[in-house]
């Protein structure tokens, strides 16, 4: 049987969820585009990282909520982020 979420997956999960939490520090909120690119490359990051494997929905919503939760823990309101770029707080991830 195919392991659903294999070690390598984790691992690398975890590597790129860690350069972003280190990163989070050196972000303020008002700093909309070191925000949003900061964002951008996690979860492009991810998505490389799961170049043979894939999350399946309830796992990258999942993700996307934890990007959110950190960002606020620093101090980022995302919901204001994202309206001012005619963004809905869910939509962060998309951009």
């Amino acid at each position: 049987m195919v392991e659903l979420f294999p070690e390598e997956l984790l691992l690398a999960t975890d590597a790129v969820l860690n350069v972003f939490e280190a990163e989070l520090p050196t972000l303020t909120e008002g700093d909309d585009a070191r925000i949003f690119a900061a964002v951008e490359l996690v979860v492009l990051a991810v998505n490389e990282a799961h170049d043979e494997c894939a999350f399946e929905t309830d796992e990258r919503e999942q993700l996307c909520a934890y990007i959110d939760e950190v960002l606020t823990e620093q101090g980022v309101d995302v919901a204001a982020l994202t309206a001012r770029h005619g963004l809905d707080r869910h939509e962060l991830t998309d951009r």
